[in-house]
């Protein structure tokens, strides 16, 4: 599908990709690394989210079981296929985390969450036809004894 005019995505669109900078946002600046890891996931989510208020077409669900966002987002947008099953596969760990697991994730991982969900979230916004934000523009995740710039994994 070709990308939208800006003006022209539904309200709940842009709403979904403020949440979403909001999620990434407090992953940047969260200290505590279950927090990191779900926030980012979360910013995903809701990235994703604001393509399928763009995109998807109700349909009725009577009978249907109903989908989650990853299996939808590959179905309405095929070219994000990738990035619907590695957000996916980190669900389980969003969740433990989420419940307060200390062990559910390393804070290498959160990092590389915090990275994929600001670099997704621009991929989003590029095929909703807006300007993508600055992906890692002075991004930085809290590490041990000071802060560092995440860099971010060409690709």
């Amino acid at each position: 599908m070709s990308p939208q005019t800006p003006y022209l995505l539904p309200a709940t669109t842009h709403s979904y990709l403020a949440r979403a900078a909001e999620s990434l946002a407090e992953a940047t600046a969260s200290r505590d690394v279950p927090t990191r890891y779900a926030c980012a996931h979360v910013a995903a989510l809701r990235a994703a989210a604001a393509l399928l208020a763009a995109r998807a077409r109700p349909q009725p669900t009577r009978g249907r079981r109903q989908k989650n966002a990853w299996v939808l987002l590959t179905e309405v947008a095929p070219e994000l296929a990738e990035w619907a099953t590695f957000f996916s596969a980190g669900a389980a760990k969003r969740a433990a985390a989420e419940a307060g697991s200390r062990r559910a994730v390393t804070e290498r991982e959160a990092d590389d969450l915090v990275r994929d969900a600001d670099r997704f979230l621009a991929v989003i916004e590029q095929s909703l036809g807006l300007v993508p934000h600055a992906v890692g523009a002075g991004t930085t995740v809290p590490g041990g004894a000071g802060s560092r710039v995440v860099e971010h994994r060409a690709g």
